[in-house]
């Protein structure tokens, strides 16, 4: 599962083989989420308030670069590495 950011504690991974809708996961702490590209919500699991609006802000900036990596990841291509957060 490649890391392809971090920020401000959470890191952002997505997994080659992964299931439909495209999402990424994203990980702070102990606590664990799968987050959907097109919309930024969560779809499993959970973040606390300040990560997942962090997260959300992030996910609707680099939503392009999101969608290439899972396209990427569809086809086990090489994942870019996308910008934190600033």
């Amino acid at each position: 599962m490649p890391r392809i950011a971090e920020f401000y504690g959470i890191a952002i991974y997505m997994y080659f083989r992964d299931h439909a809708p495209p999402h990424f996961h994203a990980i702070y702490g102990r606590f664990d989420a799968e987050v959907e590209i097109a919309s930024g919500d969560i779809l499993k699991g959970q973040l606390p308030t300040r990560a997942r609006r962090l997260v959300h802000e992030w996910s609707q900036q680099y939503r392009r670069e999101l969608d290439e990596n899972w396209n990427l990841a569809r086809a086990h291509e090489p994942l870019r590495p996308i910008p934190p957060l600033e």
